[in-house]
């Protein structure tokens, strides 16, 4: 099996340090590993695989010309400037940040929904949102069998999903200390506030799951509207989906259609008290669907609730599958 040079960038972060986790479990082939991130952890060591690696310093000078793919987690301004620059050096960048999303020019990329998009890459492949990645599986699955008219999204997003920095918050909240990040306490609490402000009333993490959504599958005109909230959990974050769908569909077919979607378990037996909950999907790459229910309130309605890791799914492990099509597609 051919073998390939691979950057990870912001090696040291939360994300950067699961993307080696999720290269390793699924034996992506390595050739040659570099590890980049900021100054103040440059000269630092991390183990991969049995061998020690040192980080070094991201700058232009250190930026090589043999990188196949380099896996991007170090924040947006990060991924304006130095993307571009390791795509001149012919590497693909797949890049988690919210730089390239909306770019017309840069493709957005769920390998369960639109896995041929890889093929448009100039260079940059952009990882959506992590609660905008969870969802569109089985958004997928539903569009393809009755199309979909309008979409409603509820978030419960962990801490986890701020980095190291909303994890050290809820901590802290619990041993009785202000947050540093967040502007409330986030322990025993709710926060309806993720991202900035807009001028509409919403927040830039609402306005992400809308303009992802359409851009993912494809619908630019699809009806989608989102309030993202941040719980006082540590890891996994969960979706309440409201679905309105263009043609009658039948629960069973439904429920069999999502446990026949690669990537994509359900569990959904409430007799028993059976339903996705984040601390079940904390370490794995699935999506978990359940609580599947008609909503009579609208015509072809329909409610889910959808919960992953947001740090595999939701990132790390969303990003390689990325890589793996392009390896599988032989565009790298």
């Amino acid at each position: 099996m051919k073998k390939y040079n691979v950057a990870v960038v912001g090696a040291t972060g939360l994300v950067g340090q699961t993307f080696l986790k999720v290269l390793k479990e699924r034996n992506f082939p390595i050739d040659n590993l570099y590890l980049y991130a900021s100054a103040r952890s440059a000269g630092k060591k991390v183990e991969f695989d049995g061998k020690e690696y040192e980080i070094i310093e991201l700058n232009d000078d250190n930026i090589r010309d043999d990188i196949h793919i380099a896996l991007f987690s170090a924040g947006g301004g990060t991924s304006k400037e130095y993307g571009p620059k390791f795509a001149a050096k012919n590497a693909v960048v797949v890049d988690n940040s919210s730089a390239w999303r909306m770019d017309k020019n840069v493709p957005l990329i769920v390998p369960e929904a639109n896995p041929e998009a890889a093929a448009d890459h100039s260079g940059i492949i952009a990882n959506p949102n992590c609660s905008t990645i969870q969802v569109i599986p089985v958004l997928k699955v539903l569009d393809e069998l009755y199309g979909l008219k309008r979409v409603i999204y509820s978030t419960y997003q962990a801490v986890a999903g701020s980095g190291q920095k909303g994890i050290d918050d809820l901590e802290a909240n619990l041993r009785g200390e202000d947050s540093k990040g967040y502007p409330h306490k986030i322990a025993f609490n709710l926060i309806p506030h993720i991202d900035t402000f807009l001028d509409n009333g919403y927040t830039k993490e609402e306005i992400k799951m809308v303009e992802e959504t359409r851009k993912i599958l494809g619908l630019p005109d699809l009806k989608v509207t989102a309030t993202c909230v941040r719980v006082p959990v540590r890891m996994g974050h969960a979706v309440s989906v409201n679905v309105e769908l263009e043609k009658p569909f039948d629960l069973k077919e439904v429920t069999e259609a999502f446990a026949k979607k690669e990537g994509v378990i359900v569990k959904d037996d409430v007799k028993n008290n059976v339903y996705p909950m984040p601390l079940e999907a904390a370490g794995k790459d699935e999506v978990f669907v359940g609580r599947i229910r008609r909503d009579d309130s609208v015509e072809n309605g329909l409610n889910l609730w959808v919960v992953a890791d947001n740090i595999r799914k939701g990132a790390a492990t969303n990003a390689v599958q990325i890589a793996e099509e392009l390896i599988k597609r032989e565009i790298v």
